[in-house]
């Protein structure tokens, strides 16, 4: 049963790189980079204020998480 488990692990690993290798070698994966930044650049434009505020609580967390003491 472990071996089985195994197996289906490394045949998802092994479509999960084989549909990035051909993400990267069909240029998709530079197109889609640049649609999402359009969508960003978008949103961004569209709410401002919200975007500044959101960019702000995400270093504010941020920074809590890496400065927290373990």
């Amino acid at each position: 049963m472990n071996e089985e488990i195994l197996d289906n692990v490394n045949r998802r690993l092994d479509d999960a790189l084989e549909r990035g290798r051909e993400m990267v070698e069909n240029d998709e994966l530079p197109q889609q980079v640049e649609e999402l930044k359009g969508r960003a650049e978008g949103i961004i434009r569209e709410h401002p204020i919200k975007s500044v505020a959101v960019g702000l609580f995400a270093g504010y967390v941020i920074g809590k998480i890496l400065s927290s003491d373990k």
